[in-house]
């Protein structure tokens, strides 16, 4: 396979790897193993390039060339992003304090500029003779090895998303947030105007067991229990968008028609949330990813902003 097949089929693959993790990473219950199998076959393809890709990498390091080094990262990256999505599969979700999924989409967003670097400085020139039956053969056993690759990968029992289910809920946060100390004496839930306190929360007993589904790679279905926010709403409120807040200045949006599903919880299995699963309360959201599940509410605002105009995924 010449070199500049070689690219880009590596292109073609480290593509669909990026667009099938992050379709993964929207869902949550729905029943899309195929963007599971199709992102675990992207990943296989680009193992079998290796060969062909380090022919051409010994090439170019006999060029001299500027920013070499950068090269070098983006396939540490890919390495590194591939073996720890392995070690996932294979049912070792649990690297030290972060998860295997964690390492993997790490590696992968931070090579993400490498590889666009890569594309500008080393365009792929594509000619009309690369689009032969030879070709088309190769390109067609590579993508049957690839399937055929992913059939035997050590692969244990997952939800469709590629998480693994937890007996409880893991205490995790988004990102760099971290538990906060809340004094539930002094703490309010501002809603839409109107002050609530713990107490007054504690009292509903409103219940939606539903699967929190979280992006570090595991999911757990509970019995959640508290308010379900259309009681907290004032009477008469108007607004077409809901955002709630944490203490922390996290906040995600949801329209005004998810009031009736949406619980403010202050229970899980029969128990008060603790600090690392969002006391005093948190947001429930059922059918969404964890990240939506907003920790440590303190605020839920109802303005005219939609629900979509937000990062799909939370940026802080």
């Amino acid at each position: 396979m010449s070199g500049r097949l070689t690219n880009a089929s590596l292109f073609l693959f480290l593509a669909i790897a990026f667009a099938s993790g992050w379709l993964a990473f929207e869902l949550s219950g729905q029943q899309s193993r195929a963007v599971l199998v199709l992102h675990a076959a992207a990943g296989v393809g680009i193992v079998l390039l290796v060969p062909w890709k380090s022919m051409v990498a010994k090439r170019g390091l006999r060029r001299p060339r500027v920013l070499r080094w950068a090269s070098l990262v983006l396939a540490i990256g890919i390495a590194v992003s591939i073996v720890f999505g392995v070690l996932h599969s294979a049912g070792r979700p649990s690297v030290g304090y972060l998860t295997a999924i964690d390492f993997h989409v790490g590696a992968a967003v931070c090579v993400i500029p490498f590889l666009i670097w890569h594309l500008l400085a080393r365009p792929i020139r594509l000619r009309a003779t690369d689009l032969s039956r030879r070709n088309f053969l190769w390109g067609g056993l590579l993508a049957a090895g690839a399937g055929l690759g992913v059939m035997l990968l050590p692969s244990a029992r997952r939800a469709p998303t590629g998480s693994f289910q937890a007996a409880y809920p893991v205490p995790t946060q988004w990102m760099f947030d971290s538990a906060p100390d809340i004094n539930v004496d002094s703490w309010r839930l501002a809603v839409a105007g109107t002050t609530w306190t713990y107490a007054d929360l504690s009292a509903y007993s409103d219940r939606v067991s539903a699967v929190i589904d979280c992006t570090g790679g595991w999911y757990s279905e509970q019995v959640w229990e508290g308010a379900f926010l259309r009681r907290l709403l004032p009477k008469g409120t108007i607004g077409s968008g809901i955002n709630v807040r944490s203490i922390t200045g996290y906040s995600r949006r949801f329209a005004i028609e998810d009031a009736s599903r949406l619980l403010v919880a202050t229970r899980v299995a029969g128990s008060a949330l603790d600090a690392g699963h969002g006391y005093p309360v948190r947001l429930v959201v059922p059918g969404q990813r964890g990240f939506a599940w907003v920790k440590w509410v303190v605020s839920i605002e109802v303005d005219d902003t939609p629900w979509w105009w937000q990062p799909p995924f939370p940026l802080q």
